[in-house]
């Protein structure tokens, strides 16, 4: 099997918003999530949002777990091309909840909450008690 070589987006800049971040980057045509999905009109796949989401959430937000228990209120509204530039929006809720949207000039293109294991958390406070 192939490891993938080329997996994150190109960042321009990040601001803090509130109780989030935003992140503004650019979803290089040259990412391998874009070999074979789709050959003709290169999408960036629904999996790959949640897992950047998760991922950068984890990094910004500084959050206690990657591993994803729930996610809710999940929408895909508009498909993100290749070579696009887009905005995610991440916001705080809880060690262990955070909101996600990516948006752009073409309006809303997915949003949704996620919550994360607790186990890390939980672990922590164990070895502290010991």
């Amino acid at each position: 099997m192939n490891k993938l070589q080329e997996t994150q987006p190109l960042f321009i800049k990040k601001e803090i918003i509130g109780e989030g971040v935003k992140l503004t980057f650019k979803v290089q045509a040259s990412l391998d999530y874009f070999k074979g999905h789709f050959p003709n009109v290169s999408i960036l796949a629904g999996v790959v949002q949640l897992n950047w989401a998760v991922n950068f959430a984890h990094e910004h937000l500084k959050l206690s777990s990657t591993v994803v228990r729930q996610v809710e209120v999940l929408k895909f509204k508009e498909i993100i091309h290749a070579d696009q530039i887009v905005d995610l929006s991440l916001i705080r809720k809880s060690d262990h909840k955070f909101l996600f949207e990516y948006h752009s000039e073409k309006g809303v293109h997915a949003s949704g909450r996620i919550l994360l294991e607790e186990t890390m958390l939980e672990e922590a406070a164990l070895e502290e008690t010991l």
